[in-house]
């Protein structure tokens, strides 16, 4: 590496910076002016600490082989040591053996910021840093907006964890949290730079051979590498048309938000199942979720985590912190989750409650490895005739009507053998086909629980699709859910 001042693109301005030695072109790695240009040929490094100029002396200042320059005491070379280094200051590039990430002691915040244009290297908008908001992450910002996130560790990039080329390293202690990388072959020179104009991070490789830097790789890369994209509880899936799907169903996001009510309606009745263990689905090869309302532990295993989700009410998924060496330590969502990518291969599973109104036909293998695949399998349950069902609620009459649900009315009813019950008549508009309801009945049939609303059975008579239910007597489900404090 070479230390001196520049001028870049066709700006007059003078910036004193670090670049490659001996490689055709000037490829600039770092910029101590970024701010305060000099407007003329004359120009004075000064290093200050705590407002006072050091003596700079023979051998206290040194360019490494790393593009570091460093401030040190004499010949002390420890890194610990350094009284100053520009790699805590770094610019728009990630050099090899670089931590971008905080210091936790000290509050130093290491983070890139692209160059406005390639002739100003002054801190654009496009971002690049730690973030410890929840679980600590590395986040891409272009202004305020939340562009990219990496995912706790490399969950959002499970290439690296397998990569030929490059060691990758995310480490949190309780004294720092940082990412760093270094090629496993030294003599291989690379650099990872923000590209202000296509909002894009771009990993690049130096080829002799060409005399070039060849792009090894860029992010985000897809639509679904943008955050957030497909909105609460979507999982964006590039290999899929349209490409944001719900979590537990092949759905588009627009219906993901109409089940809203639904998900809402099925969660006081299902409560009790959740909390006894038998309420979670696994969702394979994926970016887990944001981590804003999360809870973490370094510690748990995954059976513990797993208890640990099902002691909370408000708990809607589960998974290990860390991916590496099988898995270990406990992160639980709270609320929505959000920002979930589908890969094709590594990627990380996510275990997430499961509501009977999200129970649709599955034809992801690895969304449930127990899901049933025979469609024409016996639904164990009683099949009731319509005129039965018309019969038992006076025609449906409104004066049985016990409310109205997301996907149709409920009304109550009395059988031929005295017995009451509540029968949910699914409007024709809901979009559910005949498997899918099929497919819902079997999982409530697989769902029931002594503490639970037992399912009595189902009606299937032409377009006409209705679940019945042992009536509940204790006043309006939408009463014990949207009142504003609820007792369990």
């Amino acid at each position: 590496f070479q230390l001196g001042f520049f001028s870049p693109g066709s700006s007059k301005n003078r910036y004193l910076g670090i670049w490659y030695n001996n490689i055709t072109g000037q490829t600039i790695v770092w910029v101590a002016n970024r701010v305060n240009p000099i407007n003329d040929s004359n120009g004075l490094l000064k290093i200050k600490s705590n407002g006072k100029i050091l003596l700079l002396i023979q051998n206290t200042t040194a360019l490494l082989d790393s593009g570091n320059l460093v401030v040190r005491d004499g010949k002390d070379s420890e890194p610990e040591n350094y009284l100053w280094q520009s790699f805590d200051y770094p610019s728009d590039t990630i050099l090899p053996g670089m931590k971008i990430g905080i210091n936790l002691r000290t509050g130093l915040n290491r983070r890139l910021a692209a160059w406005k244009n390639w002739d100003d290297p002054s801190p654009g908008d496009f971002t690049f840093g730690e973030e410890l908001q929840g679980n600590p992450k590395m986040v891409q910002r272009k202004g305020s907006e939340k562009y990219y996130r990496n995912g706790h560790g490399f969950s959002g990039t499970p290439n690296l964890r397998s990569n030929p080329i490059f060691c990758y390293y995310f480490v949190w202690n309780e004294n720092e949290v940082y990412y760093i990388y270094s090629p496993k072959n030294k003599s291989v020179m690379s650099r990872f730079v923000l590209n202000q104009t296509q909002s894009v991070r771009q990993r690049y490789t130096w080829n002799p051979e060409t005399q070039t830097w060849k792009l090894f790789s860029i992010t985000p890369s897809d639509l679904c590498d943008r955050s957030g994209i497909c909105g609460p509880n979507g999982n964006c899936d590039n290999n899929k048309l349209p490409a944001c799907q719900c979590l537990t169903r092949q759905r588009s996001r627009p219906s993901c938000r109409a089940m809203q009510l639904q998900l809402k309606l099925m969660l006081l009745i299902f409560i009790l199942l959740l909390q006894s263990g038998d309420g979670f689905i696994r969702i394979g090869k994926v970016k887990i979720p944001k981590t804003t309302n999360s809870w973490v532990n370094k510690t748990m295993n995954l059976k513990q985590c797993r208890a640990k989700c099902l002691r909370n009410c408000s708990c809607m998924a589960y998974t290990n912190l860390y991916v590496r060496r099988g898995g270990s330590g406990c992160a639980i969502w709270f609320g929505n989750l959000l920002d979930i990518k589908q890969f094709q291969s590594d990627g990380q599973d996510l275990y997430i409650r499961l509501f009977a109104s999200e129970a649709d036909e599955v034809k992801d293998k690895n969304l449930n490895d127990r899901e049933d695949k025979d469609e024409n399998e016996d639904m164990a349950l009683a099949v009731f005739e319509f005129r039965t069902i018309a019969q038992a609620t006076d025609s449906f009459s409104f004066n049985n009507k016990l409310g109205q649900g997301g996907f149709g009315p409920v009304f109550k009813g009395t059988l031929g053998n005295g017995q009451e019950i509540a029968a949910k008549r699914l409007s024709k508009s809901s979009g559910q086909g005949l498997n899918e309801f099929k497919n819902e009945v079997k999982l409530i049939a697989k769902l029931q629980h002594r503490n639970l609303v037992m399912l009595l059975g189902c009606c299937i008579h032409g377009d006409e699709r209705m679940l019945v239910y042992e009536y509940m007597p204790n006043r309006s489900l939408d009463l014990l859910i949207f009142r504003t404090k609820v007792r369990i």
